[in-house]
């Protein structure tokens, strides 16, 4: 790839076409009439002029730019940035189901709807749930619907619960979430082996929590082994346990949410159930609730009656829409797919290999790099820099270094309790011979900090761009073009 590519307004010749459009069939003098003239051009778009080679090859070129699953190892802790297998995307593309209106009358869309229902029911044996919603198209949409659900819960009991416990591990989203809400946080210290402080919990529990969020495998990649107890102790109070299913790809098939006490969960179909991720979308956050707070789920719901499918929005106790229509539709299709294609035997199968390759990693680098929990880990392992930081070199150094020998750096600086973490989650979708690259790649880094630090603190070498000033780039892009 040539780093010196230009930009396309610097390549062709005037004259040079790319497309053969028809004749427009709109004459000039009533397309006048119908734009408003402050709408108009008073001259020609300064556009192009390329060919079609030149057009394609430009774009190509840009593409090869960009970093996803398709093209590489993408180690992302706590993402689980897994392959989207290809005939998802076909079925997701079937006439009956991509050329099909939400304003459809439901006699017309009885297949969409049975996919729609069958996928509740699916997720909801998944998480041990009593009924599911498909409404919340993210992760973090999932969660503020669930805790709006847990919210009008209380209400409905005439309780004026407004605390949520969060862990110093959890996600940003959980704290944020639970903000938007109008609740207050209340943040309990971990132990030092990443489990939650079962003392510090029992403090913070009172007549006014609402809810405690929890993420299981935690965001250390730990199973909490006191679930049950911390279950216990928060339904004791009054409160209600939140499930964030980030981590669910190291227990599907195992153990589910619902078994070990949760009452609301929210799934990541983009993280856990193989369908496009990243960009900012497209995404899809169903939650899952125990029958108690089935009646506060969004409306409306999809309900059969033995013959037909139909929408039901005459629930008084709902909070109502969350998102126009029935959710992101074409990922629920994907996921819908995935989970057809895996059956309850190929999701146990996932979760297993991704527990085993994540712990494969743990065991070939914790001799290289400083692994600050001793316990065996789940789908995810968390490594530091402490070693390489007696040399100058820092945990975005090594993320840097990576860049050169071609792979996407994993998640680096959480959690915020681990200081200098690299979060390194490698699904159950790569080979050995590729994590064996992976691994290989990471020791000789680990090496170059020792002997020759320089040219980690200084990576990447290799790549369009260089090290860039992070703040200043965030802050103050520079995204204009000049000659």
């Amino acid at each position: 790839m040539n780093s010196a590519q230009k930009l396309i307004f610097e390549i062709g010749q005037p004259g040079r076409i790319a497309t053969d459009l028809p004749q427009s069939d709109v004459g000039e003098q009533l397309a006048s009439a119908l734009i408003p003239a402050e709408l108009q051009r008073s001259e020609p778009a300064s556009l192009p002029e390329v060919s079609q080679l030149e057009l394609i090859r430009h774009y190509t070129a840009l593409s090869m730019r960009n970093f996803g699953v398709d093209t590489g190892f993408y180690p992302l802790g706590s993402c689980t940035m897994k392959y989207n297998p290809k005939v998802n995307e076909d079925i997701c593309r079937y006439q009956g189901l991509a050329d099909i209106h939400p304003l459809q009358d439901e006699a017309s869309v009885q297949g969409a709807l049975e996919l729609l229902y069958n996928m509740e029911q699916y997720l909801a044996e998944i998480s041990g749930m009593d009924k599911v919603s498909l409404q919340p198209v993210a992760g973090a949409h999932g969660e503020l619907t669930g805790l709006k659900v847990i919210r009008a819960y209380h209400r409905h009991n005439n309780e004026n619960r407004t605390k949520v416990i969060v862990p110093d591990s959890a996600h940003g989203t959980n704290p944020a979430s639970a903000a938007v809400c109008g609740m207050e946080i209340v943040e309990i210290k971990s132990n030092e082996d990443g489990s939650v402080n079962i003392e510090a919990l029992k403090q913070a529990v009172g007549p006014d929590t609402a809810a405690l969020m929890l993420t299981n495998p935690s965001t250390l990649g730990l199973f909490e082994t006191n679930i049950e107890e911390i279950a216990q102790i928060v339904h004791q109070a009054g409160g209600l346990l939140y499930y964030d299913g980030a981590n669910a790809n190291a227990i599907m098939g195992i153990v589910r949410p619902g078994d070990m006490g949760f009452d609301v969960i929210h799934f990541n179909l983009h993280k856990t159930f193989s369908t496009p991720h990243g960009g900012g979308g497209p995404g899809s956050g169903p939650i899952g609730v125990k029958a108690v707070l089935r009646d506060f789920l969004p409306s409306p719901q999809i309900e059969f009656d033995g013959r037909l499918y139909k929408l039901d929005d005459t629930n008084p106790l709902s909070i109502g829409k969350v998102h126009a229509f029935w959710g992101n539709f074409g990922v629920i299709v994907r996921a819908y797919a995935y989970i057809r294609t895996m059956g309850p035997a190929g999701l146990r199968q996932s979760s297993i290999d991704a527990v085993l390759n994540a712990n494969y990693c743990l065991a070939a680098l914790k001799q290289d790099y400083d692994a600050p929990f001793e316990q065996y880990c789940m789908h995810e392992c968390v490594l530091t820099s402490k070693k390489q930081k007696q040399y100058g070199v820092r945990t975005l150094d090594i993320a840097k270094r990576l860049l050169d020998y071609g792979y996407h750096p994993p998640t680096i600086y959480f959690p915020l309790i681990v200081e200098e973490a690299l979060m390194i989650e490698p699904t159950e979708t790569e080979s050995k011979e590729t994590l064996d690259g992976f691994i290989a790649a990471m020791k000789k880094i680990a090496h170059e900090a020792e002997t020759d630090p320089d040219i980690v603190r200084h990576a990447p070498h290799s790549t369009v761009v260089g090290r860039l000033d992070e703040t200043t780039a965030a802050r103050k892009p520079n995204v204009k073009w000049a000659k």
